[in-house]
């Protein structure tokens, strides 16, 4: 193919090729980079685990996202914890963590552990108490969590225990 597919003005970023154009805050004109070893450990937190933010309000500006890593030492278990409005979806990069949650759909409480291996995927809904646990004895667990808000929202809990709906 010797033609480009489309011209300076044209296609999906017309602005890319008009000097006119106006420019946007920095935050929102362009791509941010957030290396491994510059993830911010200053963020909620609960016990028996370690977050860090690279994607947030603010390590880059976002408005309605969070994302970043969690670490769970061997042989530990997190506190009982939700997190409020946000979605959460996790993906496990190493490691065989449990996430722990009651179960309440059929009438009476049922305590449930999802057995993850890496490259496992778990959503979290809002507002639902859960646990994570690392049963390895050597080796920590290290998850990628991306939240629906900007700010990584944790309620920590005296017990795991389902929320009664109106609480919801």
């Amino acid at each position: 193919m010797s033609e480009p597919l489309t011209t300076p003005g044209e296609g999906f970023h017309p602005h890319l090729h008009d000097a006119t154009a106006p420019v946007g805050p920095p935050l929102r004109s362009r791509l941010h980079h957030i290396r491994a070893d510059s993830l911010d450990g200053d963020t909620a937190q609960t016990g028996g685990m370690r977050r860090f933010a690279a994607v947030s309000g603010h390590t880059v500006g976002s408005e309605k996202l969070w994302m970043g890593q969690t670490h769970v030492a061997p042989a530990t278990s997190s506190s009982d914890h939700h997190h409020g409005e946000s979605e959460t979806a996790i993906y496990v990069v190493s490691g065989h963590p449990e996430f722990v949650f009651l179960d309440n759909t059929a009438g009476h409480s049922e305590e449930v552990r999802l057995r993850t291996a890496p490259g496992d995927y778990i959503f979290v809904p809002p507002f639902v108490p859960h646990r994570e646990e690392n049963p390895d004895p050597t080796d920590e667990a290290v998850v990628v969590i991306a939240r629906s808000t900007q700010e990584a929202i944790v309620v920590n809990l005296p017990r795991l225990y389902a929320l009664p709906e109106q609480d919801a």
